[in-house]
């Protein structure tokens, strides 16, 4: 059986350090273009949360690290997997007459 290599702290740390703010940081944009990539970066980022949880055994850390998991995947799907109206936003038209009075 194989070893894996097992990152460096200070990767882990360097990824923590860039890659969680950057996840935020997209994820506040003005526009859509940026804030579906917010979801990209912070999804990337959970393996290093995950292996700084399981090496400092701070496990309260951890449940933060799924819960942010569980949110980022639910921006995946937001953004990226969830079927669209292929004319974008689908808008309802009603005739003037048909108006209550």
């Amino acid at each position: 059986m194989h070893n894996l290599a097992m990152p460096s702290d200070q990767l882990v740390q360097t990824a923590l350090a860039i890659l969680g703010p950057a996840a935020i940081w997209l994820s506040q944009s003005r526009t859509v273009h940026f804030q579906r990539w917010a979801c990209i970066v912070g999804l990337v980022s959970q393996p290093f949360w995950f292996w700084s949880v399981w090496r400092s055994g701070q496990w309260g850390v951890g449940v933060v690290a799924v819960v942010c998991a569980l949110a980022w995947l639910k921006g995946l799907w937001v953004h990226w997997l969830a079927p669209r109206p292929s004319s974008g936003l689908a808008m309802l038209s009603l005739p003037p007459e048909s108006k209550l009075k």
